[in-house]
């Protein structure tokens, strides 16, 4: 199934579809854009991994933002061949308004996303999501710069994904390590609490997700993770990080953080 707009926030997407009893206990949305050649693979891998692993019911949500590509007809395809995979359609670009788009509208026990390269190892998504499912803990992360994180990147990338968290520890008082890594969860209730405190539609969507959870004290586990860089990956960083530095100054004048905001943020074994 297929939902098209032109104004995302009033976008009404279908639930997730019902597995057998009701509706799955764990939604995995993939934001693509322009992804024809690797969609298939990696959603018929994450699905394949979800079967065999996880040991609940569970859907995959396709968020595709505008692809000018085959994109949207691939993400059919797999839609009408595997039962847990739906697809949703908009009109614009940006990470933030897909998984607004399809978390919002889900009725999963779990929401998660992660991106469609999978750079982060499927063996990680368990730990991420299991706590979650037995109510320990409000978000999940997957981290590459915790203890335990195996992570092959260039140079330039880990500077500036070390420099983004540093920026975010000084400006917000950030008590989580990898805000950017795209790969994380959290309890329906309070993912879609926070929805509406959160203002970014693109990259900067995690960071304030998590700035939001972090000043209303919610639980944030981290998971390390094993990850390994994307060297087709369709992230502008020049243009990202300009949009992050905004980010960052328009959180900072909403309101400073103080030591009784921090959100309470463990380290989980590595993966």
């Amino acid at each position: 199934m297929t939902t098209s707009t032109a104004h995302p926030p009033e976008l009404q997407t279908p639930r997730a579809p019902d597995l057998g009893d009701g509706q799955p206990a764990v939604e995995i949305v993939i934001p693509v854009y322009n992804e024809q050649d690797i969609l298939a693979s990696s959603i018929q891998r994450l699905r394949e991994h979800c079967a065999e692993q996880l040991g609940c019911s569970f859907a995959i949500t396709i968020a595709d933002n505008a692809s000018t590509d085959r994109t949207l007809a691939v993400a059919g395809e797999l839609a009408r061949e595997l039962e847990e995979v739906r697809v949703i359609h908009l009109e614009q670009k940006g990470r933030g308004r897909a998984l607004r788009a399809a978390w919002a509208a889900s009725g999963a026990q779990v929401l998660a996303y992660m991106d469609v390269d999978l750079s982060t190892d499927l063996s990680s998504l368990g730990p991420l999501i299991e706590p979650l499912l037995a109510g320990h803990g409000d978000l999940a992360i997957g981290s590459r710069l915790a203890p335990g994180a195996r992570v092959t990147r260039g140079f330039k990338r880990e500077a500036i994904s070390r420099c983004y968290n540093l920026l975010l520890r000084i400006f917000l008082g950030a008590t989580f390590c990898d805000a950017q890594c795209g790969f994380k969860a959290g309890r329906r209730e309070v993912v879609q609490e926070l929805l509406p405190q959160v203002q970014d539609e693109a990259w900067f969507f995690d960071t304030e997700l998590l700035y939001a959870a972090q000043r209303a004290r919610m639980s944030i586990r981290e998971v390390p993770v094993r990850w390994v860089e994307d060297t087709d990956s369709r992230v502008n960083i020049g243009s990202t990080a300009r949009e992050d530095i905004r980010g960052i100054v328009r959180l900072r004048r909403s309101g400073a953080i103080g030591p009784g905001e921090r959100a309470s943020v463990r380290p989980l074994a590595p993966a």
